[in-house]
């Protein structure tokens, strides 16, 4: 077999950066119908922007769409050829990667330490409709930077609509593979900003369970209900994957697992007054777990509690939205504190995020984010990553977009979708300290992030 050198695959993914940009750049000026995952344009004829706000954060409509098992139909038409095309679609990103010092060793395997152009991932979706009130949104994908394939979002739904007490009642069953995967608005972990994010980036190290730690490693069922376009509940639990299913889909077969199954609940208002409407909601989960699947001490016990609220303006031009969250977590480690991976049997762990962002025609955008994580100092659980055994970050994150399909694609393929975006991330605090936190001389300003990406779905 042969290596290629760290250089080479440098070139060949500036050149993939390079060449989506300009694909992207070319076929921008003739647009048609869109839609953020194109099989769901092509089953609905609806364009990008009547179920996404600035793509890929849900419009009502756009919720609604997601609750009714991504089934509602009224696109392609039944004769020809393009009414013959699968619900299948494609969706790549490409990206040139710099943080404000490079990283020892390089920013990931095969990398160099900074200035990076990278292919970052390829994925091959299942999106619409299966049979009368079942739908699916199913995600494979090749990860280029790590160089590994694996499954990715999976939600797999079955829903009626019917009248309840005189309105409309929406209920359903998903089968997923995140902790709120299954949520319609963008301020609960699996759907909140950023949507996309430099891969070959330090991040910090804590968050809480909910926040990413169970992601693809299980398998869950929730069952919801949404009346009148103002109350959603949702209930259900999570169990984790064998070892061995987790390798076959290429997920962390070595991660914490839970002992049984563990419960998910979310409860949201919703309020729509003419262009703007507002959701308020909470949303949470508790978990017994074996600590890296080590079931001889016992186990840890964590509880997340979340609140989250939300707020869209969505008129002919401007678009205006605005969501926070915030979860608190409390850790009950006395199975880890046994086997030496925590220096303390309790800890909480606070985790906020919040962002504003404003589109102009669905076709300009600009984002300013915050998020913050702190918790209590331990050695064991930190001490790694930290030289004050701290979980503590905090920072800004700036982005401005460009999405000139929002309204529609080429005539050549009137359901291309996608993104040309600058972020750049800023770091006021990281694994607990401003400066040094690493103990070796690092800083936090050092991991502050200019990530340009393209981000295409056909």
């Amino acid at each position: 077999m042969m290596i290629r050198t760290r250089a080479r695959l440098n070139r060949t993914a500036g050149i993939v950066s390079a060449v989506a940009a300009g694909v992207f750049m070319l076929v921008a000026g003739t647009p048609r119908e869109a839609s953020a995952l194109p099989s769901f344009a092509r089953q609905t004829g609806q364009e990008c922007a009547a179920c996404h706000n600035g793509f890929p954060e849900l419009t009502p409509y756009g919720r609604l769409f997601k609750l009714n098992g991504y089934t509602f139909t009224g696109g392609v038409p039944g004769t020809g050829e393009q009414s013959k095309l699968p619900p299948l679609a494609i969706m790549t990103a490409s990206s040139f990667n710099r943080t404000q010092a490079g990283q020892q060793g390089g920013a990931a395997p095969h990398y160099a330490p900074n200035d990076n152009p990278s292919f970052d991932f390829v994925s091959l979706f299942y999106g619409g409709i299966i049979a009368p009130n079942l739908g699916a949104f199913i995600q494979g994908t090749y990860n280029g930077i790590g160089r590994s394939v694996s499954w990715d979002n999976l939600d797999i739904r079955y829903a009626r609509s019917y009248q309840m007490f005189g309105a409309e009642m929406v209920s359903g069953i998903s089968v997923n593979n995140n902790p709120t995967m299954s949520d319609v608005w963008n301020t609960t972990p699996a759907w909140r900003y950023p949507f996309i994010r430099s891969g070959l980036a330090p991040t910090p190290n804590a968050a809480t369970l909910i926040e990413g730690n169970l992601t693809q490693q299980v398998l869950g069922v929730t069952a919801y209900g949404f009346w009148n376009r103002l109350l959603y509940v949702e209930a259900g639990g999570y169990q984790t994957l064998s070892p061995s299913m987790n390798s076959t889909l290429g997920s962390n077969p070595y991660g914490n697992s839970t002992d049984g199954i563990a419960p998910y609940w979310r409860i949201a208002m919703q309020q729509e007054w003419g262009r703007s409407n507002f959701e308020v909601g909470t949303f949470g989960m508790a978990a017994n777990v074996f600590p890296g699947r080590v079931n001889t001490n016992g186990t840890d016990r964590y509880t997340d509690i979340g609140f989250d609220a939300q707020y869209q303006f969505l008129a002919d031009r401007d678009s205006f939205s605005v969501q926070a969250s915030l979860i608190n977590e409390n850790q009950d480690l006395r199975a880890s504190s046994a086997l030496g991976n925590s220096s303390n049997q309790t800890n909480t762990l606070r985790s906020f995020n919040a962002k504003a962002s404003y589109s102009y025609n669905q076709t300009y955008g600009a984002t300013i984010g915050y998020f913050q994580v702190d918790g209590n100092t331990d050695a064991g659980l930190y001490g790694a990553t930290s030289a004050n055994n701290s979980p503590n970050s905090a920072g800004w994150i700036g982005e401005i977009d460009y999405m000139p399909f929002n309204h529609g694609g080429p005539s050549f393929w009137p359901w291309l979708n996608g993104k040309i975006g600058l972020q750049y991330i800023y770091y006021t605090r990281f694994n607990g300290a401003t400066t040094n936190y690493d103990g070796a001389g690092r800083n936090a300003a050092d991991n502050n992030t200019l990530y340009l990406f393209a981000w295409l779905a056909f």
